[in-house]
């Protein structure tokens, strides 16, 4: 029997978005671009991460009118961002029937030092993750998803690469142990035991890891899926470019078929002028949402 809300429903609900692209969209128009595009499923937000970063202030769970909006206008999942520890934003996405709830550092955080509780929940989640203690603490908590903490809104691929690199070789570390050496791993990781032990056997993590924050044109897309990424978010970069629905099938076809280098050149000719993008050092550290949560 099924049992709803189990871990391994949650888990395969996320698998069936693998190597796919989930786009950000702040309107119906948007969302219905990105699903003829060919996304496995939109994220509904207020705003993209690059003018929640413009705005300043702080940023909160979006209206249910646009999350109600982009429902009715696509039938791929929709998923919607709630603050860091903020049970309550989580209980309304819930109520709303989201198909994923993303437990977002692009909001401003509402706990500062507990995330929710994700079990208690029918509703899968995503979570962001800058290594593999991280992303084991997400798990333990009962995320079904897990994403790079790229930069969001800069358009600068350069931590979400940093942040796959990192969590594919301590895998392999891992991997390579003796498991009586993974309690001591276990301590200085800050990650549960049992899952460092899943880790070790399986060689991968138990739920999909995509790559998410800096996600700007198709060989962005490409290079975080040779990296190993199970799937790519993109933010900012399409809506902002000149041509959006030429690169948001761009970047779905780049996703797709990331190792066919005569086709990348072809989705890469033409796309007009792209992203403008932010390099990260002119970033004041209060600028940055990618070192928020822990």
């Amino acid at each position: 029997m099924t049992v709803i809300g189990s871990d391994r429903v949650k888990r395969g609900m996320a698998q069936m978005q693998k190597n796919g692209v989930i786009m950000d969209v702040i309107n119906a128009e948007q969302a219905r671009i990105a699903e003829a595009a060919g996304a496995v499923a939109v994220m509904a937000l207020e705003r993209v991460p690059s003018d929640i970063r413009a705005a300043g202030g702080v940023a909160r769970m979006a209206d249910p009118t646009i999350v109600e909006e982009v429902m009715k206008a696509v039938s791929i999942p929709v998923m919607a961002k709630c603050r860091i520890g903020h049970i309550v934003e989580a209980r309304i996405l819930e109520a709303m029937a989201v198909d994923y709830i993303d437990e977002s550092e692009v909001l401003t955080p509402a706990d500062d030092k507990f995330h929710i509780n994700k079990r208690e929940f029918t509703v899968p989640f995503v979570c962001g993750a800058r290594d593999l203690g991280e992303a084991l603490r997400r798990i333990a908590e009962g995320a079904s998803m897990i994403r790079t903490k790229g930069e969001p809104g800069t358009g600068n691929i350069i931590e979400a690469v940093k942040h796959i690199r990192t969590m594919r070789a301590q895998i392999r570390k891992v991997t390579a142990m003796s498991e009586d050496e993974l309690v001591a791993e276990s301590k200085a990781m800050g990650a549960p035991y049992e899952l460092l032990l899943d880790i070790h056997q399986t060689g991968e993590l138990p739920v999909v890891n995509f790559a998410a924050g800096g996600v700007a044109t198709p060989a962005d897309a490409a290079l975080m899926m040779e990296l190993g990424s199970d799937g790519v978010f993109v933010g900012s970069g399409i809506f902002k470019s000149e041509n959006p629905e030429k690169f948001a099938r761009a970047v779905v076809e780049a996703t797709m078929n990331f190792q066919d280098y005569d086709l990348l050149v072809r989705l890469s000719k033409d796309l007009g002028t792209p992203m403008k993008g932010i390099e990260l050092s002119t970033l004041a550290n209060n600028e940055r949402m990618a070192e928020r949560g822990w």
